[in-house]
């Protein structure tokens, strides 16, 4: 099996760029994840996000967590737990307002820290969207003109962290899912890995690498490709050793913006198998039920039940 797509931004500005945009497109189509190195933000900053990250968990998070689990009497299970994960989190949303001033247990530092992280992801994600639009023969600017609604795109950062588990075998850290929205930007934890995906029916672990930045895409870029890019399930599997740590920021369509496959990607020929037409809400609305099982019936739900009206094809 071809090995895990690491893709170094660095070359796109060289005489590499033509091989590079085809890594990515390969990536894009084949697996629905790619890793990035030389992505533009600072290993000094990264470290720092990473301490800061790991010092509020143990701070204000560690001890909740082991009440969480001695309460559920997690620790001495015999059979396989299928609705719950292992994994200590919060939320912080960016767009369209942001609500890091109002999480409790956050110092100053880490809160100035994680507003400059996340205008650095949303940046990094909006050049990653357009790259895609180059790809795909979209004119620049198209997705995130897509993603855009009335206020702009969803943006927000899940805070993880996946203490050592005693069962492994019978807790996962994060069930499979694909994700829902747009496009998903993971600082994750380079010494504890964990995070895996299926291809060809395997299970494939993400190489932890140090400062790099790992990409996989979302239902709603599949729906907008016409199924050109697909979203992959993944998950994470916890450890009996170590505590991983996982950033992950999840740039998304506003709540009322209208998703459709892209119409230069709609095949005159194949009207019967388009993607549905919907607003992002609906389809949110509709995932926070079904996260955890296979998305085509989620997509299949829309179709014939759309009022927003035929899609154009090329």
């Amino acid at each position: 099996m071809a090995s895990f797509p690491v893709i170094n931004m660095g070359k796109l500005n060289g005489e590499e760029r033509a091989a590079t945009m085809e890594m990515i497109k390969d990536a894009c189509e084949n697996w629905g994840f790619l890793e990035l190195v030389n992505h533009g933000i600072s290993p000094e900053f990264m470290d720092t996000v990473e301490r800061l990250t790991k010092e509020h968990y143990k701070r204000s998070m560690e001890q909740r967590f082991t009440e969480m689990v001695a309460k559920k009497g997690l620790e001495a299970v015999q059979s396989e737990i299928k609705d719950l994960d292992w994994e200590s989190t919060f939320f912080l949303r960016h767009r369209p307002v942001s609500n890091i001033s109002e999480i409790p247990d956050l110092d100053e530092e880490y809160r100035k820290v994680m507003k400059e992280f996340a205008a650095k992801i949303e940046k990094l994600a909006e050049e990653l969207l357009d790259l895609l639009c180059e790809n795909l023969g979209l004119e620049k600017g198209y997705l995130k003109k897509i993603f855009y609604g009335s206020q702009g795109p969803t943006f927000g950062t899940k805070v993880s962290n996946y203490p050592p588990c005693p069962k492994p075998d019978l807790i996962k850290g994060l069930r499979a899912h694909t994700d829902a929205g747009g496009i998903i930007l993971l600082f994750q934890d380079d010494k504890v890995s964990g995070l895996q995906l299926l291809k060809d029916g395997e299970w494939i672990d993400v190489p932890p690498m140090r400062h790099s930045i790992v990409v996989n895409l979302g239902d709603q870029l599949e729906v907008i490709t016409n199924g050109r890019y697909k979203s992959v399930m993944h998950r994470v599997v916890a450890q009996t050793d170590g505590t991983r740590m996982s950033l992950a920021s999840f740039y998304n369509p506003g709540s009322d913006a209208v998703i459709y496959p892209a119409p230069p990607l709609v095949d005159k020929e194949d009207n019967k198998d388009l993607y549905p037409k919907f607003v992002f809400e609906d389809y949110m609305k509709l995932y926070v039920g079904l996260k955890f099982q296979a998305k085509e019936p989620r997509f299949e739900a829309f179709k014939n039940t759309s009022s927003l009206g035929p899609i154009a094809t090329a």
